[in-house]
């Protein structure tokens, strides 16, 4: 699933301290801008924004925007911009200083040392998705065949990819406009052989002859619809909703997926959950009533019950096997 997770970091949120509405930057002679006057009017500009860290992200900005890294910018700071690299960048600046997040406006977020591509149609990968891919990448074996639901970005399922170079993917979502980002990724990664993409809704509409799965694994929605006004107005004004929340108490999606993978798995395969702070206990509840073994749930970096493993039990039964 920015910096941080979606309910733990993003539900501290902020509010503005008054009303704000973006003036245009500066409008002297735009020769005349040097880099580092740039981004100090900038950061000035989204600072009155509420926007955290507002130096950091005019550099992360203008370095977008010029193509160079953040220590050509501090190198080359007297350096004068050219008028349509100004423009681009006071135009990244009042978007940025309106909510919109920065890796919407960059078009790339960084995720287990690789840069993805993210729209507004997917959700915007976190840090500690990573901890789900460490997990999984810790039960796979030789060849291993995997399902990713909810793929959004595909940085899960590409990711466990570009690690293991034997095994093979299905990566699934219910949003057409989220598996073009995917599939961009997978050509980019250069792992699109070894991918299969299908709209679905979990399993629904999953073809008869695929599977069964090594693993499956998601970081499905799971924010609940109480808390959804109090989340950051980078997540909830512009990140998907359905790749958010699930409605109800956030446990919809993951019902279904304990529910329904068990006959989409091999015998002793593995299901791996990411989940919100507050639903480790449901969860446990949910597996004692199903076709798996609680294996354990790993916290995050915060401590918070973070991913959940789970093994088929004896008893699940498989469609496919």
């Amino acid at each position: 699933m920015g910096e941080g997770s979606v309910d733990s970091i993003h539900l501290l949120g902020y509010r503005c301290r008054r009303h704000y509405r973006p003036s245009r930057m500066n409008s002297k002679a735009l020769n005349t801008t040097s880099i580092a006057e740039a981004i100090l009017e900038a950061s000035q500009m989204l600072r009155k924004a509420g926007i955290p860290e507002p130096r950091r992200e005019a550099g992360s900005l203008l370095a977008h925007v010029i193509d160079k890294d953040r220590t050509f910018l501090i190198s080359h700071a007297e350096d004068q911009l050219a008028s349509e690299e100004f423009q681009s960048f006071s135009t990244c600046i009042r978007r940025r200083a309106l909510g919109e997040p920065l890796q919407y406006i960059t078009g790339r977020q960084g995720f287990y040392g690789r840069e993805f591509i993210v729209s507004p149609a997917v959700l915007i990968p976190r840090p500690e998705t990573e901890l789900l891919v460490e997990a999984t990448l810790e039960l796979m074996g030789e060849a291993s065949q995997v399902c990713d639901v909810g793929t959004g970005s595909g940085c899960i399922a590409l990711t466990l990819l570009c690690e293991r170079s034997d095994a093979f993917c299905v990566a699934v979502d219910v949003s057409e406009a989220a598996l073009k980002i995917a599939k961009e990724n997978a050509l980019d990664k250069e792992v699109s052989e070894r991918v299969r993409f299908i709209v679905s809704d979990c399993f629904e509409s999953l073809p008869s002859e695929i599977g069964p799965f090594d693993l499956i694994v998601s970081n499905p929605p799971y924010i609940s619809e109480g808390v959804v006004p109090d989340l950051q107005r980078e997540v909830k004004d512009h990140e998907p909703m359905v790749a958010l929340s699930p409605g109800s108490d956030g446990l919809g999606i993951i019902r279904r997926l304990i529910d329904e993978s068990p006959a989409f798995l091999r015998k002793d395969g593995h299901l791996l959950l990411e989940i919100g702070f507050d639903q480790s206990e449901a969860v446990k509840a949910l597996v004692d009533d199903s076709g798996f073994d609680l294996v354990e749930i790993r916290p995050d970096l915060q401590g918070i019950p973070r991913i959940v493993i789970l093994r088929k039990s004896e008893g699940g039964l498989s469609h496919c096997n």
